[in-house]
């Protein structure tokens, strides 16, 4: 995607944001400004322990260019009183596989390529230089800390101690226990700076989210190219925590990344010359690949959640599982993920998500072990393949349908099944569910109890169950989960559905209209009728209460605690967060309630016509992808929720994995005009 840049439009520039990934959870990110204005930007965030110990070492690079007895800045930094104009200097920026910048001043020409290594903590900036007509100089500024990437840095004394050999140099701020930073330039001299300090950079993005939005680096020192009249030079900069950095060759590092990418793209089939959004599609592709990372502890493959603070959450990268790594038929990598989050069941729950910091499996979900009975029987419909399933998975699963029988009572999960076949689950000061804001003991979201989504996954697990052993055991262990799915099945349709509200309880006594209910007509096996009057009824409730363009609100504006904004400090934020905002992720769950409602119903009339609403619903939300790849938020990814109202802005982490996985996979299996004709509709 090549953006041909308004030189002017900086309000436009600094809100647009890229991001790449290394693969073990470290990243590099900025604005298309080059200005970094969240806590979280910087050219290097490694995982120290990956995926998890994240922490700032390169900030940026400042980049100026002298000659004529003029010096021009590249660099585009926000301070207390300032803003630096280097962004007035870019011509294009373009990211397909790794991010471009092309800058023109006066007659000379410079593009910066940006890469990391896979696999390693390590930063290439190739820059390709044209000179002009007269003798030039460029200058490489590295700005560099050493913190937690929550965190802000507030030293004046960095201690940097500095091991200089030619353009290499070694680097460990405060002292020799910290890790030690390697950089080098293949051209130029460097200069070495003493307590050389940049301070006061400004963060805007986290004054908006009431954070500290100002923190100070350190400058070690600066390299320093002559470039002769009309000379064409290619000059990189390498960072790296690995200390073999004279092996690392920015050229070599920038072509395997584009080389491993363009492979992915190839691997999964989806690309030919008559894709219909060919390169909305790859570019999805792309997308999916900077969600996957490995973690060394494990030995295995994880999923990050969002960026750029999540790791990886049990729940998220379960939903995102399919459009992850089913469509794209990456199954070894879904094979890993699905033995990661099994790995540390206990209490008959699989972890939620773990320790940034120890690793330590969190386990405050009742939703992500019945999750992982969907995803196992996706992977069989992908893949046929029984025996790994069986192998690894089907003893597990057993247990966790005996746990949420006999319950749970671990971490005030309270899960239990009651005489009616129904699942009960959390405290009033738990948060189990996907709506899991707490405010230190208040729980924003109260959904203790039977909670409309947990009893619809129950009822899938039952009847994924009920599939696998009748292949794996005998008729009668089958006919058990049958006969439970059954009283299950009862007792929901009995006490779920609101007459009054035409939709479902959001939790049994609370009728909220809430997205949630979706998952009753949504998974593998729906424990609402499809074909029914009731399942038509809750999508035209949830399409005229809870649908935007962006997504679907997490409740409906008529509630009196509905907020349409995502703004503000931390407590102003949580409190909306599941109160209204939107999120595309929910767009999944709708896609695929729409479609078993289709799929089963007999009227050709009524049939007909819900097939004309659901062809508008994809048109608009490929348009609508469009915009929020190409032309706002994060470039070539989708934020994790949005204002419910317009502008509809991103807010949120800005590259959320269960939202790009979820629109990936409706686009990916939307039908073109011509196909609905075949189909007669």
């Amino acid at each position: 995607m090549k953006t041909m840049v308004n030189k002017g439009d900086f309000k436009y520039l600094i809100q647009r944001e890229w991001i790449i990934s290394n693969g073990i959870g470290g990243f590099a990110a900025s604005t298309i400004t080059g200005a970094n204005t969240r806590k979280y930007h910087g050219l290097l965030v490694a995982a120290l322990t990956p995926p998890a110990r994240r922490f700032l070492v390169l900030s940026k690079v400042d980049e100026s260019i002298e000659f004529n007895g003029c010096k021009y800045p590249l660099y585009t930094n926000i301070c207390d009183n300032y803003i630096s104009d280097g962004y007035k200097r870019i011509e294009s920026f373009e990211k397909k596989y790794v991010p471009t910048y092309t800058y023109k001043i006066d007659d000379i020409s410079i593009q910066k390529t940006i890469s990391m290594q896979y696999g390693r903590n390590t930063v290439v900036v190739l820059y390709d230089i044209k000179n002009g007509n007269y003798n030039s100089k460029l200058t490489l500024a590295p700005i560099i800390n050493y913190r937690d990437f929550h965190q802000v840095n507030k030293d004046t004394e960095f201690n940097l101690k500095e091991n200089i050999t030619g353009t290499k140099v070694r680097i460990v701020i405060k002292n020799e226990s910290q890790t030690p930073f390697y950089m080098k330039c293949s051209d130029g001299t460097y200069i070495e700076h003493h307590n050389d300090i940049f301070y006061r950079m400004f963060y805007m993005e986290e004054e908006k989210r009431g954070f500290d939005p100002i923190e100070n680096h350190a400058i070690p020192g600066r390299y320093e190219i002559e470039l002769k009249p009309n000379e064409e030079k290619n000059i990189s900069f390498v960072f790296s925590l690995e200390e073999n950095i004279d092996e690392i060759k920015a050229e070599d590092i920038i072509k395997q990344e584009e080389d491993r990418l363009k492979k992915i793209v190839t691997d999964t089939g989806l690309i030919n010359e008559n894709t219909e959004d060919k390169e909305l599609i790859e570019d999805f592709i792309i997308t999916a690949d900077s969600f996957i990372a490995y973690r060394p502890s494990f030995g295995l493959h994880t999923l990050i959640a969002g960026y750029p603070w999540f790791l990886d959450w049990g729940r998220d990268s379960l939903i995102a599982f399919e459009g992850l790594l089913l469509k794209t038929k990456r199954f070894d990598i879904a094979r890993e993920v699905l033995l990661t989050f099994i790995r540390d069941i206990k209490y008959g729950l699989v972890p939620n998500g773990y320790s940034g910091y120890d690793n330590r499996p969190l386990y405050n979900s009742a939703d992500a072990s019945l999750l992982l009975f969907e995803d196992i029987k996706k992977y069989i419909n992908y893949t046929n393949d029984y025996k790994f399933i069986k192998d690894n998975f089907y003893i597990c699963l057993k247990k966790i349908i005996e746990a949420y029988i006999t319950g749970i009572d671990v971490d005030d999960n309270n899960i239990y099944m009651e005489r009616d076949g129904l699942i009960h689950s959390g405290t009033i000061n738990t948060q189990n569910t996907w709506m899991d804001v707490k405010i230190g003991d208040f729980a924003v979201t109260p959904r203790n109890g039977k909670a409309v989504e947990i009893n619809s996954l129950w009822y899938n697990a039952l009847k994924i169950m009920e599939e696998l052993s009748k292949k794996f055991e005998t008729k009668k262990v089958a006919e058990m989960y049958a006969e439970l799915a059954d009283k299950t099945k009862k007792s929901f349709n009995r006490k779920f559905y609101n007459s009054d509200k035409k939709s479902l309880y959001d939790v049994l006594g609370d009728d909220r209209i809430r997205p949630n209910q979706l998952f009753s007509l949504s998974l593998s096996y729906q424990v609402l009728n499809p074909a029914g009057k009731n399942a038509r009824e809750i999508l035209k409730t949830v399409t005229n209460e809870l649908y935007t363009r962006h997504g679907l609100r997490t409740l409906n504006r008529k509630d009196k605690q509905y907020i349409a904004t995502y703004e503000g400090d931390s407590y102003r934020r949580d409190i909306s967060y599941h109160q209204g905002i939107t999120w595309p992720w929910l767009f999944g769950l709708y896609n695929d309630a729409y479609k078993n409602v289709i799929n089963n119903t007999k009227d050709g009339k009524v049939k007909t016509e819900l097939q004309k609403q659901y062809n508008q619903f994809v048109k608009n939300l490929k348009s609508t992808t469009k915009t929020m790849m190409y032309k706002e938020g994060c470039v070539l990814s989708i934020s994790e929720l949005y204002d419910s109202k317009p502008p509809y802005i991103p807010k949120g982490a800005f590259s959320q994995a269960w939202s790009v996985a979820e629109i990936f996979r409706i686009i990916l299996d939307s039908k073109t005009e011509e196909e609905e004709e075949q189909w007669g509709y």
